[in-house]
């Protein structure tokens, strides 16, 4: 196995021999890759494992799912199209649009997320209207692109990480805001435990994972009062909490799953969209 930064990779694109070359020499005999690009680099981390395809190497997830899940506008949009529960999101561009957007999610509390934003970072629960209309005004004036929520509320500042390897949740735990804080995330102060998951919890973050046509994916679920709903599908999910926490070894059964399914050359295009 071999470590290597996305970002010093650097490409021969054409159509007999393409290349990956990293620091000065040519990437030669590369069976599979399991991609782990930050979401900042996301453009030109799936530019290079695209490459990787090309020249035959399997990919644990494929640049297109990974791109697929980034884009948590097109997320929804496709997860809403095959009836995957999940807060009621509002997107629009146009000022004017300020008031009937936050009743389309049904009004204050709701949350407004970046759409490039990560690990908690550019989200906000605004309690009132007014401070929603606020919060959208101050986005806007920065011409960023931003979803507005429902607010499940019942959830209790409390989301689960399910960990999908292949059509199986291999890990499941709970993830606990500090107290006066909605976001669980575990580097904001969240705590976290491990979990036994229901089965249509289970069978959610299966199909999520698949629409978005990763093989492996950290899927964040909220126990809402009309059932699970899916607030986000991650391609490069952590995994030293989840393996902290439920004492299940994540990383081996990725490798068991590359040794199952790898075949050079059989990249294809999974999920819709």
């Amino acid at each position: 196995m071999r470590v290597i930064d996305p970002l010093r990779c650097y490409m021969r694109i054409a159509s007999h021999n393409p290349e990956v070359h990293y620091k000065g020499k040519l990437i030669t005999g590369i069976d599979a890759v399991i991609p782990r690009i930050g979401a900042s680099v996301t453009f030109y981390g799936t530019a290079v494992l695209r490459q990787f395809e090309v020249i035959g190497a399997y990919p644990v997830n494929e640049s297109v799912a990974i791109t697929r899940s980034r884009d948590k506008l097109r997320a929804h949009q496709l997860l809403a199209r095959k009836g995957i529960g999940m807060p009621v999101t509002g997107f629009a561009h146009n000022p004017d649009d300020t008031t009937d957007l936050m009743n389309v999610v049904g009004g204050a509390p709701m949350v407004i997320k970046l759409l490039e934003g990560t690990q908690g970072v550019g989200v906000v629960l605004a309690e009132t209207d007014k401070a929603a209309s606020s919060v959208i005004e101050a986005f806007r004036g920065l011409n960023a692109h931003f979803l507005v929520q429902e607010f499940i509320k019942e959830a209790g500042g409390a989301d689960i990480r399910c960990l999908v390897v292949g059509d199986k949740v291999v890990a499941a735990m709970k993830r606990q805001g500090k107290e006066g804080e909605f976001r669980s995330n575990l580097h904001r102060g969240g705590s976290a435990e491990s979990i036994r998951i229901t089965p249509e919890e289970r069978s959610t973050a299966v199909r999520a994972a698949s629409i978005m046509g990763l093989n492996v994916a950290g899927v964040d679920i909220l126990r809402s009062n009309h059932g699970p709903v899916v607030m986000e599908v991650n391609s490069s999910p952590g995994l030293e909490g989840i393996e902290t926490h439920t004492g299940k070894d994540v990383a081996d059964l990725v490798m068991q799953f590359i040794e199952k399914r790898a075949e050079r050359g059989k990249t294809r295009t999974r999920g819709a969209g």
